[in-house]
């Protein structure tokens, strides 16, 4: 069997990491956008909580 090392070229350009964009930008800095995540992640977990309770 041929070693995975042998085929994977480490910095080769399939390899790079993913570059965001201007719409990803956009909501990982919108604070109205977090906050709106915020309170529906808070709502999803009173409702797992009180399931458990």
């Amino acid at each position: 069997m041929q070693r995975i090392e042998d085929t994977v070229k480490p910095y080769d350009q399939n390899y790079t990491t993913m570059v965001p964009t201007v719409f990803v930008k956009f909501f990982r800095t919108c604070l109205i956008w977090q906050f709106i995540r915020f309170v529906a992640i808070n709502i999803k977990m009173i409702i797992v909580v009180g399931k458990s309770h």
